[in-house]
């Protein structure tokens, strides 16, 4: 199995990278996704959370109240830490469960966004990092995700500098041009894993 950990910063294109590698055989642990189920409605995860932080981050559906949540923590780093002390365990076990049921010849992708502030390099074969300058992440949060400038800088302030996320990348997928040119590189990068292995 090789295992490879997927990162780029928020608005980079790593969730177009990972499902590019998905459709060439990856097995793709998507690390956002599971955090998601891990605190879905009824799942000890929630509990945890909303004990951790009220009944206020939920919506009256009894779900998590995602946006609500994030304002808190994208503006204090030390609530930020108390979920990511309840969420990141949860995620791990989950992920490890889903790798072992990939089998031996596997090419799982763990698609991390925060591998680079967590100090999660070690745990694979090798990192990819989808790479584009600071400039073009607000560009693509502001103008395609229609957040505010404000936030969309706070959100890129929580994360690893440029710099942190290159280096730790044993690959690097420059992600400034076309879609196009991007599933070019990503083939190319496919191609290269098997004798990464």
């Amino acid at each position: 199995m090789l295992k490879v950990g997927l990162t780029g910063g928020i608005g980079s294109g790593k969730s177009e990278v990972s499902r590019l590698l998905g459709s060439y055989g990856a097995v793709v642990i998507d690390a956002d996704k599971i955090a998601r189920e891990v605190v879905a409605p009824g799942t000890p995860g929630l509990a945890a959370v909303v004990a951790e932080f009220g009944e206020g981050v939920l919506l009256p559906d009894g779900s998590l109240d995602r946006p609500k949540l994030g304002s808190i923590v994208f503006a204090d780093p030390d609530r930020r830490a108390a979920l990511n002390a309840i969420v990141h365990p949860l995620v791990g076990a989950r992920s490890a469960q889903l790798e072992e049921a990939a089998g031996p010849d596997a090419v799982t992708v763990h698609d991390v966004p925060l591998l680079a502030e967590n100090g999660l390099a070690p745990l694979y074969d090798l990192v990819i990092v989808v790479d584009v300058a600071p400039e073009t992440q607000l560009d693509r949060l502001v103008r395609l995700r229609g957040m505010a400038e404000e936030e969309a800088k706070a959100r890129m302030a929580a994360q690893a500098t440029r710099d942190e996320r290159l280096a730790v990348a044993d690959i690097v997928i420059d992600n400034e041009g076309s879609l196009e040119r991007l599933a070019e590189r990503v083939a190319e990068v496919w191609r290269e894993l098997p004798a990464k292995a």
